[in-house]
């Protein structure tokens, strides 16, 4: 489990994410509260420290605005490239 203590950034990705890393508030948010795992289980598969994970939890809840933007503006790409991807009964044909 890694020691440091990692803030909510906006450097990499276009949406708030743990600092120095590529896992975003919004994945940690599915994995505990969609898929509801235990933050620690998270955080061990992750290698994070739980407070990492808490503190992504804690940042998605007080932003609602932005992270209702982030889960809109990844929709809208999915909407928009839809059209690249194969359906599974596609490829049976």
């Amino acid at each position: 489990m890694s020691q440091m203590a990692r803030r909510i950034v906006r450097e990499v990705h276009d949406e708030p994410h743990l600092e120095g890393r590529r896992i975003t508030v919004e994945f940690l948010k599915e994995q505990v509260e969609d898929k509801d795992l235990d933050p620690r289980t998270v955080a061990d598969r992750h290698d994070l420290d739980v407070a990492d994970v808490y503190r992504a939890l804690t940042y998605y809840h007080d932003h609602p605005e932005e992270m209702r933007a982030v889960e809109q503006q990844r929709q809208s790409a999915v909407d928009e490239h839809r059209h690249m991807t194969t359906d599974p009964a596609d490829v049976r044909d």
